[in-house]
């Protein structure tokens, strides 16, 4: 049996120990936390058949999907969204269930075209099927460079669906004074506020502290730290930082207080969205948003690129003036 319950990790814990052609051939590896035993089972019947594969010589140059799933759950589970990318596999599960890397191309379009939620509420959108598959290409992916699964990248047919993810619906300083006088939870009125001046998510509210002008974050969605000034407008507001929470309680209120004031449907993360707009529309260019913001790559900052029309116009009138 590679299998056995690790009670100082508490997890299940993957070992391979064989002498196959007169070698030893030995490997461990902790399961991510919340395998059952069936799923830990599983992933020893798909890693230990590769594994004695390639000690002995044999090589499966199409293996299962769900072989590269597995390897790629069982190395990545420190990773800060592993729950969500688990989440998010274990959802298209049926659609790769058996089927082999040579399939991706199929897979992908399957997973395309079905579109109904998992819960039956309406359909998912393409930025989550996006994901789904951006997450599936990067786990076979993953099994081809890190454990040579297959000889070739096997996801270069794979198709993604492309996703418009500018946006257009923004509110302003009304809105959120709106909302905020309408809620009667202390906490989520700090956290409409300071979200509004600092385009902080609500999870980062939680774990900001006040240093000197500035809220910093140690730890932040892409691994990076960050360090926002803080607004005159809520510098009040710093001390009631980092919010205690729960998460749960201040989103609550904040759906309570948006539909109060007819805001139907804007999520608590919209805030962010406008705090953007706000800084584009004053002309700040879209390098300065994306460091207020926390974003690694421009491209994603350049969504509300085309809130900055107006600024880019000024920018091309210059050409030619004498200075």
């Amino acid at each position: 049996m590679s299998i056995r319950w690790d009670k100082r990790n508490k997890c299940w814990r993957y070992e391979f120990d064989r002498y196959i052609q007169g070698n030893r051939h030995r490997s461990s590896k902790c399961l991510p936390r919340g395998w059952s035993q069936a799923e830990a089972d599983a992933f020893d019947r798909t890693e230990s058949a590769r594994l004695y594969a390639i000690a002995a010589g044999i090589r499966d140059d199409d293996p299962l999907i769900e072989t590269a799933v597995a390897l790629y759950l069982g190395d990545k589970t420190g990773l800060k969204s592993f729950k969500t990318a688990a989440e998010h596999l274990a959802a298209i599960f049926p659609a790769y269930a058996g089927r082999r890397m040579s399939a991706l191309p199929d897979v992908s379009r399957d997973i395309n075209s079905k579109r109904a939620r998992e819960d039956g509420k309406g359909v998912l959108s393409d930025a989550t099927i996006k994901q789904r598959l951006a997450l599936l290409k990067a786990a076979c992916r993953w099994a081809w460079k890190r454990h040579q699964l297959t000889k070739h990248d096997p996801t270069q047919q794979m198709a993604l669906p492309s996703v418009r993810n500018e946006r257009h619906d923004y509110r302003g300083r009304r809105e959120m004074l709106q909302a905020c006088r309408a809620c009667t939870n202390w906490q989520a009125q700090v956290a409409i506020r300071v979200a509004f001046y600092t385009g902080m998510r609500l999870g980062e509210l939680l774990r900001v502290r006040p240093d000197g002008g500035v809220l910093l974050l140690e730890d932040t969605k892409n691994g990076d730290r960050r360090a926002v000034p803080i607004h005159p407008k809520i510098a009040h507001l710093a001390r009631f930082l980092p919010l205690p929470g729960p998460k749960i309680t201040i989103q609550r209120a904040w759906e309570r207080a948006r539909d109060k004031v007819g805001l139907y449907g804007v999520r608590f993360h919209d805030l962010r969205h406008w705090a953007a707009s706000e800084m584009v529309n004053a002309g700040v260019d879209l390098y300065a948003v994306a460091s207020v913001l926390g974003h690694r790559d421009i491209r994603t900052t350049k969504r509300y690129s085309h809130l900055s029309t107006d600024t880019l116009a000024a920018a091309v009138g210059k050409i030619g003036r004498r200075a």
